[in-house]
């Protein structure tokens, strides 16, 4: 394997979309993080914003593919890589189904909110994916999230 192979493995890159989510776990957002990567690049960055912005749909994926579709003048991203640290909505899949994502890449699976509840592949066909890259880092932000969030409801 080739130095910049290892420096820019799944994990690599998965860290930095976790990083992301430490971002929005500071601004009370639940926190999910995205980067999207081309030819071993990050070329854009996302992290919840839903409170922030007032948008129920302002999710890690959707903020980090409009700021990749913006970067690469085009709205197809088939030659990209998702990373995302919660696997993805129906509502984010469905986008990147529109957007021909070639990867897909996740660290936590969502058992209450994700893609794959609905027993189909809603991610376009040429779409990859690989999931559990970090995922314990990934399970364990959220779950402390949430954990905090009960206590303070709790204590209010």
């Amino acid at each position: 394997m080739k130095e910049d192979e290892l420096l820019f493995s799944d994990e690599y890159f998965m860290r930095e979309a976790l990083r992301m989510a430490q971002q929005a776990y500071h601004r009370g957002e639940i926190p999910v993080g995205a980067v999207v990567v081309a030819q071993q690049r990050i070329i854009a960055r996302g992290f919840n914003q839903t409170e922030l912005l007032n948008d129920c749909t302002a999710h890690a994926e959707l903020i980090a593919y409009t700021a990749a579709s913006g970067g690469l003048a085009s709205k197809y991203l088939g030659e990209c890589t998702l990373y995302v640290t919660l696997e993805p909505c129906v509502m984010c899949a469905g986008a990147l189904f529109w957007a021909q994502l070639g990867r897909l890449v996740y660290g936590a699976s969502d058992d209450k909110r994700g893609y794959h509840l609905t027993g189909k592949n809603i991610l376009h066909p040429r779409t990859s994916v690989t999931k559990g890259i970090l995922e314990k880092e990934c399970s364990e932000l959220l779950s402390n999230f949430f954990k905090e969030m009960r206590e303070r409801k709790a204590k209010s």
